[in-house]
């Protein structure tokens, strides 16, 4: 019987050590061909095609560069995430050398110009800014507004809370100082914004994220919505669950992930 028991260990042992070999041996897999895929010098080279990108990575990337280093921050660095606060025009740039380590405030920037109010996007054509949790999807060289970044809006949230048909769409962060529902930010800012997003997602980062909040959830901030907003029910009870990523990453300077529930909230 004592035969028995322990045969049975060493082969639960000698299982448990073929299944980490095999998840070391996947793993290793997945860092090589990331290795191969990146940096995604296409996706570089494309940008690098027009003139106000390149004239832009020409002036600004030794001062990014540099703006890194000071911070003890990696370059190219491909962990970046930017946060918004409407009601204060703010918009922040943190970074972190990897996955396991605390974001760094790297610079403020102030958003030239907003429109609509506080609250978040609901439909097509109610010029407002949109709150929540989101990613840069795609870089346009040629904007209309010299450069621009597309955020992912609508995202899941958005599509069960707001208008099914249409709940609006293409926002960006751009240059220029006009807007109806994105975030403009000056050409000479995102210059700056663009080049560096820019690289990130060349060495890896795909997904940048952009978290959008009304305002800085402090005392007075939260007395200012709970007076001037104060029957709003459905608006109050969506800036109390996004503010629980606010708390988090306030008090850790982590992030937490993204998810939702079946009626659109998000899930933390």
């Amino acid at each position: 019987m004592v035969y028995f028991c322990t045969k049975s260990y060493y082969m639960k042992f000698y299982f448990l050590i073929i299944l980490f070999l095999f998840q070391c041996s996947h793993l290793f897999s997945q860092k090589t061909t990331l290795e191969n895929k990146y940096p995604d010098y296409a996706f570089q080279n494309y940008q690098m095609s027009f003139d106000r990108v390149k004239n832009a990575m020409v002036k600004h990337e030794g001062n990014i560069e540099s703006m890194f280093e000071e911070k003890g921050l990696k370059y190219p660095c491909t962990n970046i995430l930017y946060r918004a606060f409407k009601a204060s025009n703010e918009f922040e740039l943190w970074a972190r050398n990897s996955i396991i380590d605390t974001f760094v405030l790297v610079k403020k920037y102030k958003i030239c110009a907003l429109s609509g109010i506080l609250g978040p996007k609901r439909y097509e054509g109610d010029k407002q800014v949109p709150e929540g949790f989101y990613f840069i999807s795609d870089f346009n060289p040629k904007s209309n507004y010299h450069l621009a970044m597309l955020v992912n809006y609508p995202n899941y949230s958005d599509l069960i809370e707001g208008d099914k048909n249409q709940p609006g769409g293409d926002i960006y962060i751009h240059g220029a100082c006009m807007t109806i529902g994105c975030l403009p930010m000056t050409d000479q800012i995102i210059e700056e914004i663009y080049i560096l997003s820019m690289i990130s997602r060349t060495y890896g980062q795909l997904n940048i994220p952009v978290h959008i909040f009304p305002v800085r959830y402090n005392q007075k901030s939260l007395d200012y919505i709970g007076k001037e907003y104060k029957n709003e029910a459905k608006k109050q009870a969506f800036w109390v669950n996004i503010k629980r990523a606010y708390d988090y990453f306030e008090a850790t300077h982590k992030t937490l992930p993204v998810m939702y529930d079946e009626k659109g909230e998000y899930a933390f």
